[in-house]
């Protein structure tokens, strides 16, 4: 199956308050087939995470009000959304924002800025086999 198909349809949040990483990833995305919900922080994100329950979410580490690591505990504590893989996103790459990450719940880390085939490779790793 090739990649793009394997993409397609798979729901795919990102939260992030930059607009232009939420935009750059919109593109990579919806070129990949895949449906894009976007919020601004984590209080956006969790409103939104209930209604549309995405497939992966990316979740930006450095936010105002919510910070990613709140974000990310807080939707790990949702019975329903405790397996939906959450990817932290940060410019750092340290190794104890790493375990921080781990620590609430993440599956895996992207450093910013990512690549087109990073973001989609991360994606293809952590969507459902149903796709």
């Amino acid at each position: 199956m090739a990649e793009a198909d394997k993409l397609r349809g798979v729901k795919v949040m990102v939260i992030d308050d930059s607009n232009t990483i939420r935009r750059s990833a919109e593109i990579f995305l919806v070129q990949a087939g895949c449906q894009v919900l976007l919020a601004e922080d984590g209080f956006d994100a969790l409103a939104k995470v209930a209604d549309h329950q995405p497939d992966v979410i990316f979740c930006d580490i450095v936010m105002p009000r919510l910070d990613g690591y709140q974000t990310c505990a807080l939707i790990k504590k949702n019975q329903r959304f405790r397996s939906t893989p959450v990817i932290m996103l940060s410019s750092r790459d340290g190794l104890f924002d790493r375990a921080r990450g781990r620590m609430v719940g993440s599956d895996h880390y992207l450093t910013k800025p990512f690549t087109k085939d990073s973001l989609l490779q991360t994606v293809a790793a952590f969507a459902p086999a149903a796709f």
